[in-house]
């Protein structure tokens, strides 16, 4: 034990010698990590690509889906314009990775969109941010899970009447995987990711192969054609709903600025390496996917998805290698819930020391984790594929809105820093919240790439806000402004909590309390309300005992045992016509209360029966708890319960 002294005030420090206990839960998670154990929890990159990129990849299973989906209305000349919308989806997706790979290494301490934001935009700019980002996480597990089992269903349709429990049993799968540890749940789910994206290119290049070798043919037997919308001419409105649709690929590339902490040092250099594999991936994938489907024909169905008609016609079939692909595509899509498992308590852990947030988010559980926000995230996705059905088609609408909101404000946050670096003299550092600002030549083509993409990104989320509005999207148009306003709500409420306890201007410390007056409820004389009235004895002389009488005959015994044991102390008895024990209880302390002395305080002492067997404590009422809920609200009223060891 270390001693120190500081201005006369003695400080201990005393060694934690606990062994967490082992236990069900223990072994479900694995044992607790004491948090010297956090810088080995850290992950490389390949594990990265695994853990933040499942997100992204996983969209090359339905972008492709969803815009013929909305293109097919025009008929066959659908399939020449799903290739070129793709070219334009992946150039977006270039000038974001390229934006955000300049976040990553600005901000090497994580919170992407919200920390940008906050720290060049201001507070109202980072709030939405958050929103739009901690929305859009939600929305990814929704999406990422019911796609996925639509997947298994395309394979057994049998499956198609349990998808909604399907998907929300995988849900808590992944929520328990993610409980274990960034580490180990990256280790778990690394060899399905390298798995899903070796079978991707096998089929991409034996596709390609064939289609150039004039052996590549139209898909067989294809599913019925459910048009969303009634046949039509091609318009713009109608290419760029397509296009919205197809944005929905670009999800997840704020994931790895959002969770720079859990890679290796150099966080920022493995971190920003695993963000350009990841677009490298994810734009060679979709380009190849569209083209592809273009060819043979896919048709956008909710009982066939387009990658198992791509799979069936490049393999001949429904062969070893077509359900390796589907089996590869629907772990992807169950684990790019993964992604979200990872991001979403980080955020949320970030925002919350923040003040916009419950605190408790920011607290670790044993393995290291935000358990609290994976908890969180669970069961809000679980809710929405309830009320959706796990239906793609249905959630996709509200889906990728709150990206590129986060997009925008991202990169025009990132134009302004260096605006702001633009004008520092050479040498000169300017320190914010989230990084530290330094002179830094070329500052104005950076400046100039953000301001694009913030540009580009702002037109899309218009777009997407526009054609999908009707469908869905005004849903989160409403609930990112509502989560906005629930976070003013709580900064409020936490900047005036910490008003009320600020030690500043608050003068000398107060004296001890002057007076105590104690009172002693009591449900029977035994040994119990005894030991509390020894308690009672020690803080002052001041002490009544109070009974309510429910049967008289009962408060006549207490009275007599009392006057035997109760040491003098006064009794008093106060009568129950209806047999009611804590409203003329309650009743007695307010009178007591409204009629105290000034800098009195007025203790309420409670015996309590404790038993070694944890499950007889049911059959005991907790009076003290019932107390301490009732007169919480009350000032210079202390409720405290004293235990009695029954066995």
């Amino acid at each position: 034990m270390n001693i120190e002294d500081h201005n006369g005030t003695t400080v201990l420090h005393r060694p934690n010698r606990e062994e967490p206990p082992r236990n069900l839960w223990t072994l479900l998670i694995g044992r607790p990590l004491a948090t010297a154990d956090a810088p080995h929890q850290t992950i490389g990159k390949l594990i990265g690509l695994a853990v933040f990129a499942s997100d992204a990849l996983s969209s090359t299973a339905y972008a492709t889906q969803e815009i013929l989906a909305i293109l097919i209305v025009i008929g066959p000349a659908a399939y020449g314009l799903v290739f070129p919308i793709s070219l334009v989806i992946v150039g977006l997706l270039a000038i974001v990775t390229l934006s955000y790979e300049q976040t990553i290494h600005a901000y090497p301490n994580g919170g992407g969109a919200y920390i940008v934001s906050r720290d060049n935009l201001g507070l109202l700019p980072a709030k939405i941010a958050a929103a739009a980002i901690l929305t859009d996480y939600i929305l990814t597990v929704a999406v990422s899970i019911s796609s996925g089992v639509a997947q298994i269903i395309s394979a057994y349709p049998q499956f198609y009447p349990y998808r909604v429990f399907l998907a929300v049993g995988l849900v808590f799968f992944i929520m328990m995987v993610n409980l274990r540890g960034v580490r180990e749940s990256g280790v778990v789910f690394a060899i399905p990711t390298y798995f899903f994206v070796v079978m991707m290119f096998i089929t991409i290049i034996v596709g390609l192969v064939r289609y150039f070798t004039g052996n590549l043919g139209m898909v067989v037997d294809p599913p019925a054609l459910e048009l969303l919308y009634a046949p039509q001419a091609l318009t713009l409105f109608l290419l760029l709903r397509a296009f919205s649709n197809g944005t929905t690929a670009l999800t997840g590339i704020e994931a790895i600025s959002d969770g720079i902490p859990a890679f290796k040092e150099p966080r920022s250099r493995n971190a920003g390496i695993t963000l350009i594999w990841m677009s490298s991936i994810l734009g060679s994938m979709v380009l190849s996917v569209s083209f592809l489907a273009g060819h043979i024909q896919a048709v956008p169905s909710e009982v066939e998805t387009v990658i198992s008609q791509i799979a069936r016609t490049v393999f001949d079939g429904r062969g070893v290698l077509y359900l390796m692909v589907i089996s590869a595509t629907t772990i992807i899509l169950i684990m790019a819930a993964n992604t979200s498992f990872a991001d979403f308590p980080r955020l949320s852990a970030i925002t919350a020391a923040d003040g916009l947030l419950p605190r408790q988010l920011t607290y670790r559980g044993s393995r290291l984790v935000f358990s609290r926000g994976i908890a969180v995230l669970a069961l809000l996705a679980s809710l929405l594929i309830v009320v959706f059905q796990a239906s793609v088609t249905r959630l996709i609408p509200l889906y990728a809105i709150g990206v590129f909101i986060s997009f925008t404000l991202s990169q025009s946050g990132m134009a302004r820093r260096w605006w702001k670096i633009g004008h520092l003299k050479e040498k000169e550092e300017l320190k914010e919240r989230g990084s530290v600002l330094r002179y830094q030549p070329g500052w104005q083509v950076k400046m100039v790439l953000n301001g694009l993409g913030a540009l580009m990104t702002f037109f899309v989320m218009i777009i997407f806000a526009v054609t999908k509005f009707t469908d869905g999207a005004w849903v989160v148009l409403i609930i990112i402004p509502l989560v906005v306003i629930l976070f003013t709500v709580i900064q409020s409420h936490y900047q005036s909590v910490a008003a009320k306890l600020s030690l500043e201007h608050y003068g000398s410390p107060v004296p001890r309390v002057p007076r105590n007056r104690v009172l002693l409820p009591i449900g029977g004389v035994h040994r119990g309300s005894l030991a509390a009235l020894r308690y009672a004895r020690t803080l002052t002389d001041d002490i009544t005992a109070v009974h309510v009488s429910i049967n008289p005959e009962e408060t006549e015994r207490i009275r007599k045992k009392w006057e035997q044991w109760g040491d003098g102390v006064r009794l008093v008895i106060i009568e129950s016509s209806y047999r009611r024990f804590m409203e003329p209880l309650l009743d007695y302390i307010e009178d007591i209360y409204r009629r105290r002395q000034p800098n009195e305080v007025i203790t309420i002492i409670v015996p309590q029966f404790v038993s070694k067997k944890r499950w007889t404590n049911l059959l005991h009422t907790k009076t003290a708890e019932a107390l301490q809920h009732e007169l919480m609200y009350y000032p210079d009223i202390v409720v405290t319960n004293v235990p009695y060891l029954v066995d």
